[in-house]
C-alpha cells in the first residue's frame, strides 16, 4: 500500500467477510454439476432456469447463464480467482485427488505456502480459476501432521 487516502466520516464496523460471488457461465449445466455435485454446494434458490443460488454454510455462489451481451474473454475480466476454505490441511490433497478423478482441469498441484497455507488451483467449466485452500487464519483445524490420514469420503 503506497499512500493512505483520507475518508470522510466514521467508518462503520468491519464487514463479516466476502461470502458471495456471482458468475456468468457459458454452460449452465456443467457449472451446476461442478459446484453442486463435485463441490457439494446446496441449492438455496433457483428463481428461473437461467439463475441458481448455491450455499455451503457461510458462502453463497450465484450462477447466471451468460446472456449474449456479456463478454467472457479473459482479457476483458478483472477476476483473478475465487477460493474455497478447507478446514483441515489434509483435505486439500483429498479434494485434489477427488477432482482429478472427476476430470476437473487442474492448474497446479497441492503445495504448502510460506505462511502455512496449503492449496491448489483448478478450473470450473466456465474457466474460472478456483483455489481450494487451507488457510490457518480462516480454517478451523487440522495441521500438516494430518496429511498421512486415510482419505475421508467426500
Amino acid at each position: 500500500m503506497s499512500k493512505k487516502t483520507a475518508y470522510v466520516g466514521k467508518r462503520p464496523l468491519p464487514t463479516s467477510g466476502m461470502r458471495h460471488v456471482a458468475l456468468f457461465v457459458p454452460d449452465f449445466d456443467a457449472a451446476c454439476h461442478f459446484y453442486i455435485e463435485l463441490l457439494g454446494m446446496a441449492v438455496e434458490w433457483q428463481p428461473d432456469p437461467d439463475n441458481i443460488y448455491l450455499c455451503s454454510g457461510n458462502d453463497n455462489v450465484a450462477l447466471h447463464n451468460k446472456p449474449d451481451n456479456v463478454n467472457l474473454n479473459p482479457a476483458q475480466q478483472r477476476l483473478d480467482h475465487i477460493g474455497f476454505i478447507i478446514d483441515d490441511m489434509a483435505d486439500v490433497d483429498r479434494w485434489y485427488d477427488f477432482l482429478m478423478a472427476n476430470k476437473v482441469k487442474m492448474q497446479s498441484e497441492p503445495r504448502t505456502h510460506r505462511d502455512g497455507a496449503r492449496s491448489f488451483y483448478c478450473l470450473d467449466p466456465a474457466g474460472t480459476l478456483v483455489q481450494i485452500i487451507y488457510h490457518p487464519p480462516l480454517s478451523t483445524g487440522g495441521s500438516a501432521g494430518d496429511l498421512t490420514e486415510e482419505s475421508a469420503d467426500l
